[in-house]
């Protein structure tokens, strides 16, 4: 049985959401849309007044890939709405700050994605899941990628032929670098000497500049980089690297933006390959803390490379488990965060009873920043600005760089 529903807001992750709370994919506020009922949710029927930011999807397999949400909402809009979500975050930690507008930082589009490989009615497919589904897409290419990456899909189900074509559930991570295609293979498994071998060859044939199992790597034509603000950047295989360049810059730039000319010596937590440490290094010694040993290789030999550095000492160390205590935070200016997306409660809790002036988070879940941000201010500090960061376009994810000062009456 169909009806007709008023759409009033979008959800955080793309949803319509109706005047009754039902949530109603692929709509926009202000449309007049019908339905057909699935419980909580509903699945639109037809759109019977359109809002004025609907613009036309340009990837074919859009509504039926999970990968985006909101191909359908005109930019502007879509970054407005980013800076809601983290508004929302804020409000939600009962912090009294109005973000900064949404910075749009997709530049090229995404330089890394994550394919899965299965074997469907008798043939291998690579592409990505369906919404809310277990059910593969495949697809020839993925559009909001780098043009680099559009032969991902064709390189995945190569690599999966030695290892079961698909058979056994395999996911392909694969990275643009500037010496080609970076390829982890992950979920299948250890595999035979014969089919390390073949994975080997095919990598070779296929041109890729490095293939990993598990991040293992396997083989490696040349060390993998790519650019950084201050020297190549290393990432370890399968390791994290943000998902866009330009996502990358805008965040290094509000980060030595907030540092000022003053800073002396910072503290880089959860630093990966050190993006921002040798970026940071360019005005100021840094300590980077990281707790995966293959991001340090990394690091150290970008710092190798590097020229005009202040200096960068670094430490493996869990910052979950042992986060740095306030008599190790009172020897720096300024300490930097950017921990993954269940955030740094623990480290945040020993910032906050430190003496840091400056404390500069950099997050990719508005939830646990907002969770994070006020421990510190509860700890004394006056959380200056939050600028969200949008390098996920289409998605409901979105980055944010908060800036936390504490006064010196309170040091």
């Amino acid at each position: 049985m169909s009806e007709s529903v008023e759409i009033i807001r979008l959800g955080a992750k793309g949803d319509g959401i109706a005047d009754d709370g039902t949530m109603v994919p692929y709509t926009l506020p202000g449309e007049r849309v019908g339905i057909r009922r699935e419980g909580q949710r509903a699945e639109c029927l037809a759109i019977e007044r359109a809002a004025p930011d609907r613009v036309e999807p340009f990837c074919p397999y859009f509504m039926r890939c999970g990968g985006c949400r909101t191909q359908h909402l005109a930019r502007d809009a879509e970054l407005a709405w980013k800076r809601g979500i983290v508004a929302g975050a804020l409000s939600q930690a009962g912090l009294d700050i109005e973000p900064q507008p949404a910075l749009d930082a997709h530049g090229e589009g995404r330089r890394r994605i994550t394919l899965h490989v299965r074997f469907v009615e008798g043939r291998t497919e690579a592409g990505l899941m369906a919404a809310r589904s277990h059910a593969l897409v495949p697809l020839d290419l993925c559009p909001i990628t780098v043009p680099a990456l559009h032969r991902a899909p064709d390189v995945a189900r190569a690599l999966s032929v030695p290892i079961g074509g698909g058979r056994k559930p395999l996911d392909v991570a694969v990275t643009a670098t500037d010496q080609g295609l970076d390829v982890d293979l992950r979920g299948h498994g250890p595999v035979s000497p014969g089919a390390n071998a073949a994975l080997v060859r095919l990598g070779g044939e296929l041109g890729l500049a490095r293939l990993s199992l598990h991040g293992e790597r396997i083989m490696e034509a040349e060390p993998v980089s790519v650019p950084g603000e201050a020297g190549r950047l290393y990432p370890s295989p399968g390791g994290f690297l943000q998902a866009t360049a330009a996502g990358q810059a805008t965040l290094t730039r509000l980060v030595l933006e907030a540092l000022g000319p003053k800073v002396k010596r910072v503290a880089d937590l959860f630093c990966g390959c050190g993006p921002l440490a040798l970026a940071m290094a360019t005005k100021a010694s840094v300590h980077a803390v990281e707790s995966e040993a293959a991001a340090l290789a990394g690091l150290d030999r970008s710092l190798r490379a590097a020229k005009g550095l202040k200096g960068i000492t670094m430490e493996r160390r869990d910052l979950f488990r042992r986060p740095l205590l306030p008599l190790e935070l009172n020897a720096y200016d300024a300490v930097v965060f950017d921990p993954p997306r269940a955030g740094a409660e623990a480290q945040a809790r020993q910032l906050a009873a430190s003496k840091v002036p400056l404390v500069i988070g950099v997050a990719c879940d508005a939830g646990t920043f907002g969770r994070d941000a006020a421990i510190l201010v509860a700890g004394g500090y006056r959380l200056e600005t939050v600028t969200p960061v949008d390098q996920f376009r289409h998605a409901g994810h979105i980055e944010m760089v908060g800036v936390f000062r504490r006064d010196k009456a309170r040091r």
